[in-house]
């Protein structure tokens, strides 16, 4: 039973490898197209800016308010500006952020691209001379490599100034000197890092979304199912990764 799954794990990395390499050699070769790759953006991009902005600010509230009465027993409180502001922007809002992106852009993917297999549409595109990568699989990936680190950065200073508002009216730390400490806390690598790490994790949920999709069967129940799948899978390869994408970070900066 176990060779049997070993065998299916790797078949399926394979297959997700191949889509890869599929992606990537169609990204330098024409034809593009420019308009679905922006109607992915507005779709995927633009459509979970509140969801985003509503992650972050909550998640530095609660950090905020946990670390502060947590410090202030040891007269720490002073300190928090800074802990907040780096535990969000290297940890938390990409992880948080990916993780959502994971559940709202890639079960819709999946379940498009399904839905349109199901129904052969993709057959028709084929049949058309249309290759279903640069039409579908493309457009996708590209914009939520685009989307993801931007509203990741997003949810992070959103979550920085919803700190800002607990620490002066929990704590009465002064404003300005929550704003310095965490610009003092905070450098480049940082940013660039929380940054690359999602831009790896959109990759992961898209081609995860993509194969699974070209892959659906069994009509409206085969959709259900993938979408499940794709979630799933694609949220615990995001954990894992981001141990190892975040030894490597603080081993280059």
């Amino acid at each position: 039973m176990s060779s049997i799954t070993s065998l299916k794990y790797f078949e399926t990395t394979g297959k997700i490898t191949h889509l890869f390499i599929q992606f990537t050699q169609a990204c330098f070769s024409r034809p593009f197209y420019l308009n679905r790759l922006l109607e992915q953006i507005v779709r995927l991009g633009i459509g979970s800016i509140s969801i985003s902005l509503v992650i972050g600010i909550m998640t530095g509230m609660v950090m905020t308010l946990q670390f502060g009465y947590g410090l202030e027993k040891f007269g720490g409180t002073l300190y928090v500006p800074a802990i907040v502001s780096m535990s969000l922007m290297r940890e938390l809002a990409p992880i948080f952020t990916s993780l959502l992106i994971a559940g709202r852009v890639g079960s819709g993917i999946s379940a498009e691209i399904g839905a349109m297999n199901v129904t052969q549409q993709i057959d028709a595109l084929r049949a058309l001379g249309t290759s279903p990568i640069r039409v579908l699989v493309v457009p996708r990936v590209l914009a939520t490599m685009i989307s993801l680190p931007l509203l990741a950065m997003l949810s992070g200073f959103s979550g920085i100034l919803g700190g800002l508002f607990i620490a002066q009216t929990e704590f009465n730390i002064p404003p300005g000197f929550y704003l310095n400490k965490v610009f003092s806390s905070l450098s480049y690598g940082d940013v660039f890092g929380s940054m690359f790490k999602c831009a790896f994790f959109a990759l992961i949920i898209t081609l995860f979304a993509c194969y699974k999709g070209f892959q659906t069967k069994e009509g409206t129940k085969g959709v259900g199912n993938t979408t499940i799948w794709v979630v799933v899978n694609a949220s615990i390869v995001i954990l894992i990764s981001d141990f190892f994408l975040s030894k490597l970070l603080i081993l280059l900066f």
